[in-house]
């Protein structure tokens, strides 16, 4: 890989562009980079990695420190590109990191992402083309991509680059001195060994696991034995062969196991023969126990019952005479049954004949309350009615039969058969029955009201008119009812024609009304209407004004809004301007702070550099190596001087001087913000005075305002002129009908006035003696209706009283045929038929116990068991219960006995399989063990302890060593030689990654630790070049043609710097191009192609010098 050209944008140090041409400084094979320190030397180097991977090296990259300079404009990006070639590939590549930038629109920063862009440069595909030159041609912009083909085309990782490309001769010395474990990481990153480390690991975790698998197998056999351990329960022949106490993954843990589950079995086998020859006994105990106490039991049983059944008999004797008493009742009951339907008829019968009765009483009494009502019956019907004959009862009015069902309260000890007294009303039970009279003589005369009046009594022909009504049968009473109506039908149309002419009175008093409205409404339209032409052109006069006003409303609207815009933006401006001096101010303050807190701090810089002698003498120990020469004697230690400068106060410094920055940035920031707004208003103004601006807005306003008042009325003059007009239309068709109702109305008076007149003539001949017609159709309609309901009344009596005479008959009848003298008797041997039921039922429940109680006393073994002695069945129980307990306790005994047995076999079972499956695991481990004891350096096996991954890394060592030597030899004039040494570090340390030099004047062999400054310097520069050598190599023999030295050159002497630059000039003689990082003063004389960096305030600069300038 050979560099060309870099350019690097507000980078690091560089605040503006720098370019550097490698293909320039690469002409004479060897170049110089230098310049004091802080300038920006290794930010070249950074630069050139971070176009490459994307990263800086990692002891940068991990500090958090931005690669964005301090010194570039808001607007110039950060930005690196290289060209460079990779076997026939000439490539050129763009990064920008993520990075801050003003927005585009408003004001503020965002944050821009990061940008990769991989161009090829293709040549011209025909030599002699017009051009000659070939194209740039774009491969890839994103991330990913570009990072993978950097990777293929490069061969090597971003740590791999930076120890062969960019050679930091510092680390190498550190190499030489470090101990095998720090070595073996730097050469893992290098030479990729992690495969092999990943196989230790490997190795290592199938250990792990497969230990795992073993232990987690002997934890299930201990668990399986913790088990059985538990089955078995503590006896006598485990007490002398515990449980193995071992723990998980010690050898013979699954014999021990299987070995104590054999002896529990046999243990457990033998008490379960014990317990089961114990259940036997107590089975046959028990049964003779339980047949003993059930025969007892049953004794006693038997007894009971035989005193019971005495018992009961006797109770049942007793209760004889009351049984016969209710048997008794119930047969009266049953023959009264046939008379109940002839009592509930008649009882019925009384209740409609007392109904009928009162019906006729109240329907006579309206009559005789009519006034003229008697008199205009006899007008209408002179002949006199005939008396009416009502039919006389079979029994007299105060005799009652007794209820049915009035049975005495407690029919099991007595029963009353005495009849009700007279005059006594007793209620027929359960079928709601009155009082029945009873028999009377035929002669008897029927009252008729509250008081009996005797025929002989009455004249029949006396002019009492209200007597006649009260004694006038239904037939004379419906003739009158037919005259009446008759009567009434002839005042249809008399009522009619009172109707009408009262009708007519209010149609001539409406039409009256309607004509004064008429001539009111006229006279009103007519005063309105004689205006209407100049309240029509006031109307049309307001509706243009609102117009005009509307549209001069309008324009002004529309020139208000820019108005005012530019009064803000004209008072924005000025306010702004006085904060723009104001920010302009700031900045300069700022500036010049920024610049005094950075000069300060590079002052001190120098300072301490100057004085870093003294110190890095002051951590300088006894016996110590020196971090600069290596030598561990320290004769003349450099001491502080006067005005020293310490590492404290220099990052203070630097400290001061980046929160100076920071409010630079800021005031920067600020004032840009400041004077892009004070832009925009100024543009928005115009240019215009913000006073004048204000009086022009305020006449605007003025105007608008009023145009706006007068353009409000436009929708109300608009309605005031519709409802004008309308009103205008209403008014003279409102005027308009008028005339022409109040002529229709003229002619419809005269002909009612006619009409009127007439009906009056014809109604006062059909009233009468009444007020009107009317009251007379209503007087006549009320007598019509009170004769009515009196004949209907009239007429239901005549024919309840004639039922009640056939009821009492048909029950006399049914008395007699049912055996009883009176129907009093019957009525008094009724019993309801839930009654009866309780009484057949009480009777049989009484013959069926007694016939149970007698069966019970004549059954023989009731008999014998009255005669055996009494039974005690409480202690035969508590016998067989002790049985029961002893067999319980026998049978649980056993079956913990079989329990256990059948526990320990299963889980003998199972350890037996666990520990057949767990052989081969063992077997496993045991190999994977091995190896990995191997590959990690534990084993006895491995004599030097050497892990894999240290094994391989002697090799890739071993030829670091031998490519170091070459150059080592050649620049110690033949003295020294680097070899690799694998003898173990101390008693129990590790061997593989040691390094060693031989010293051909001596001949000893000793450690790198003990050269010189000098002498380690050139050690670690062929050590770092053979390590190029070797990593080039082992990365794919991709060829590194620019290489970078750091720093170093300052501890040799003449003729070592002599042989040293020998070394770097056969380097050219490979076609390479070297590049040495240094501040020695001796190396600007020796070599003339330099690339000097100079640190200004605005930022550092390249410049170059090549062999024809020098």
């Amino acid at each position: 890989m050979r560099l060309h050209r870099l350019a690097v944008t507000a980078f690091g140090p560089f605040g503006a562009t720098q370019r550097i041409d490698f293909d320039e400084l690469s002409a004479a094979g060897l170049f110089l980079l230098h310049g004091p320190t802080g300038a920006g030397k290794t930010s070249v180097l950074d630069a050139v990695c971070y176009a490459l991977y994307g990263q800086v090296p990692g002891a940068r990259q991990g500090n958090g420190l931005s690669l964005r300079s301090d010194h570039a404009e808001p607007l110039t990006p950060t930005e690196v590109v290289l060209e460079f070639t990779v076997g026939e590939r000439r490539l050129e590549i763009t990064r920008r990191p993520e990075q801050p930038r003003p927005k585009k629109r408003g004001t503020g920063m965002t944050r821009e992402k990061a940008q990769t862009l991989l161009r090829e440069y293709a040549p011209a595909a025909a030599p002699d083309s017009a051009s000659g030159a070939g194209q740039w041609k774009a491969l890839s912009r994103s991330h990913q991509e570009i990072g993978e083909e950097m990777g293929q085309l490069l061969g090597m990782s971003r740590e791999q680059f930076c120890q062969v490309v960019l050679l930091p001769q510092g680390d190498f010395a550190r190499f030489l001195r470090a101990d095998e474990m720090a070595r073996g990481k730097l050469l893992g990153k290098l030479f990729d060994t992690g495969r092999f480390a990943a196989v230790e690991e490997r190795l290592a975790e199938l250990r792990r696991a497969a230990e795992r698998r073993v232990a987690a197998g002997d934890e299930r056999l201990l668990g399986l034995a913790h088990r059985m351990a538990q089955a078995a329960g503590r006896t006598t022949e485990l007490d002398g062969h515990p449980l193995p106490e071992l723990t998980p993954g010690e050898p013979g843990l699954a014999d021990a196991v299987l070995e104590w589950s054999a002896v529990a079995r046999t243990g457990a086998r033998e008490r379960r023969d014990i317990a089961l020859s114990a259940v036997r006994a107590a089975e046959a105990a028990h049964d003779a126990a339980q047949r003993a106490a059930d025969a007892t039991r049953e004794r006693a049983e038997l007894q009971r019952r035989h005193a019971e059944a005495r018992r009961r008999a006797d109770d049942l004797e007793r209760q004889r005479p009351d049984h016969d008493r209710l048997r008794e009742l119930l047969e009266r009951a049953r023959a009264a049954d046939a008379v109940v339907p002839a009592l509930d008829l008649r009882t019925a019968a009384a209740r409609d004949h007392r109904t009928a009765e009162a019906t006729e009483r109240q329907a006579r009494a309206r009559l005789t309350a009519e006034p003229g009502l008697a008199a205009t019956a006899l007008a209408a019907i002179p002949d006199i009615p005939d008396q009416r004959t009502p039919p006389a009862p079979t029994t007299s009015p105060g005799t009652c039969l007794p209820a049915q069902g009035t049975a005495p309260p407690d029919e099991t000890t007595r029963h009353t058969s005495a009849a009700a007294a007279p005059g006594t009303a007793v209620e027929h039970g359960g079928h709601g029955r009155g009082a029945l009279p009873g028999p009377a003589s035929s002669g008897e005369a029927r009252a008729w009201g509250p008081e009996a009046v005797a025929p002989a009594e009455r004249d029949p022909y006396g002019s009492d008119a209200s007597a006649v009504l009260g004694e006038a049968d239904a037939e004379w009473l419906g003739r009158v009812e037919r005259r009446v109506r008759e009567e009434l039908g002839a005042l249809g149309a008399a009522r009619r024609g009172e109707a009408r002419a009262e009708a007519v009175v209010g149609e001539i008093a409406a039409l009256d009304r309607e004509a004064r409205a008429d001539d009111e409404a006229i006279e009103e339209a007519a005063e309105w209407l004689a205006g209407w032409e100049e309240t029509h052109r006031a109307h049309q006069r307001r509706v243009e004004a609102a117009q005009e006003a509307t549209t001069r409303a309008e324009q002004l609207g529309g020139r208000i809004e820019p108005a005012e815009r530019r009064l803000e933006a004209a008072r924005r401006r000025d306010r702004l301007a006085g904060q723009e001096r104001q920010a302009r101010e700031e900045l300069l303050r700022a500036r010049e702070g920024a610049a005094a807190a950075r000069q300060n701090w590079l002052d001190l810089k120098e300072a301490r550099l100057r004085g870093i002698a003294a110190e890095l003498a002051a951590g300088l120990r006894a016996g110590e190596p020196c971090a600069v020469c290596g030598a561990t004697e320290h004769p003349g230690p450099a001491r502080p001087g006067a005005g020293h400068v310490d590492r404290t106060a220099e990052e203070t410094a630097l400290a001061d001087s980046r929160r100076a920055e920071e409010l630079r940035e800021e005031a920067e920031r600020t004032r840009n913000a400041l004077r892009e707004a004070h832009a925009g208003a100024e543009a928005t103004a115009e240019g215009e005075d913000a006073a004048e601006l204000g009086r022009t807005l305020a006449e605007l306003r003025a105007a608008y305002a009023e145009a706006r008042d007068a353009a409000a009325d436009g929708h109300a003059a608009r309605e005031a002129l519709d409802r004008a007009e309308g009103e205008h239309a209403r008014r003279t068709a409102q005027r308009q009908e008028a005339e022409r109702r109040a002529a229709a109305r003229t002619s419809r008076r005269e002909t009612l006035a006619r009409e009127r007149a007439a009906l009056l003539a014809e109604l006062e001949q059909a009233r009468g003696a009444d007020a009107t017609v009317a009251e007379r159709a209503a007087r006549l309609e009320r007598q019509a209706g009170l004769l009515a309901r009196a004949a209907e009344a009239a007429r239901g009596a005549e024919a309840a009283a004639s039922r009640l005479k056939e009821a009492d008959a048909r029950l006399a009848d049914a008395a007699y045929r049912a055996g009883f003298e009176t129907p009093e008797q019957a009525a008094e041997a009724v019993l309801p038929p839930d009654r009866q039921r309780e009484a057949r039922r009480r009777l049989d429940a009484w013959q069926t116990e007694s016939a149970a109680a007698a069966a019970e006393l004549s059954d023989p073994r009731l008999l014998a068991a009255a005669q055996a002695p009494p039974a005690d069945p409480a202690a035969a129980r508590t016998v067989a219960d002790a049985a029961t307990r002893a067999l319980r306790e026998a049978s649980a005994a056993d079956a913990a006995a079989r329990t256990r047995c059948e526990d320990l076999d299963a889980l003998s079972a199972q350890a037996v399989a666990d520990a057949r499956r767990l052989a081969p695991l063992r077997a496993d481990h045991d190999r994977i063990a091995r190896l990995a004891s191997l590959a990690a350096g534990t084993s006895t096996d491995n004599e030097r302890r050497m892990r894999l991954e240290a094994y391989v890394l002697a090799a890739r060592l071993e030829q670091v060593a031998a490519a170091a030597s070459a150059r080592l030899r050649h620049m110690s004039s033949g003295r020294y030689t680097l070899v690799h040494s694998d003898a173990r570090s101390g008693g129990r340390g590790r061997s593989g990654l040691g390094l060693h030099v031989i010293d051909a004047w001596t001949g000893s062999e000793r450690d790198t630790a003990t050269l010189s400054g000098g002498e380690t310097f050139s050690a670690s520069l062929a050590l770092a070049l053979g390590l190029a050598d070797v990593v080039t190599d082992e990365a794919g023999g991709v060829r590194l043609d620019t290489l970078f030295i750091d720093e170093g050159f300052g501890s040799l002497d003449e003729q070592t710097l002599d042989e040293v630059m020998d070394v770097l000039d056969s380097l050219r003689e490979r076609d390479r191009t070297v590049g040495i990082v240094s501040h020695v003063a001796d190396l600007r004389r020796r070599i003339p192609a330099q690339l000097e960096v100079v640190k200004g305030r605005e930022g550092s600069a390249v410049r170059h010098r090549t062999a024809a300038a020098h």
